[in-house]
Order: C-alpha cells, then structure tokens, then sequence
C-alpha cells in the first residue's frame, strides 16, 4: 500500500492527521541527516501497527511531500 504524506518537521509534537488520501505527519525531529524521515517512518510504524522495516519512502526523500510503501499492508 502506497500513501502520499506531507510532513512537517520542528513540530512541537509527534502526531499523524489522516485527511482523506493524505496524512500529514508532524514530527519533533529536525530535517537534518534523514533524522526526520527517521522518526516519520516510526510514527506511521505505530500509527498503522506495521513493523518499521517493511516501510520504505518511495518518492521525496528530501522533500516535504513523500509517498512511502508499507510492503506487504
């Protein structure tokens, strides 16, 4: 299952909002060195009950707008 997130680092808090096809995930970590990708890519872990290593970032490494596979949901 691919999902297409905008994410939001620097956030006061860790939260994912699910808006229609797009979840908007807010993260406390800074976008320096994938650290923010890091704690995304735990977020959705719990937020969708999947184990983090059969999540990838399939587009926008470097960007706010990401589409990330959870491989085998």
């Amino acid at each position: 299952m691919k999902i297409n997130i905008k994410i939001t680092p620097n956030a006061k808090e860790n939260k994912v909002i699910q808006e229609n096809d797009l979840r908007k995930v807010y993260v406390n970590a800074p976008a320096k060195k994938g650290k923010a990708n890091e704690k995304m890519i735990e977020l959705i872990s719990e937020h969708y009950d999947w184990p983090k290593s059969q999540i990838s970032i399939v587009k926008g490494h470097s960007s706010k707008n990401k589409i990330v596979e959870l491989l085998g949901y």
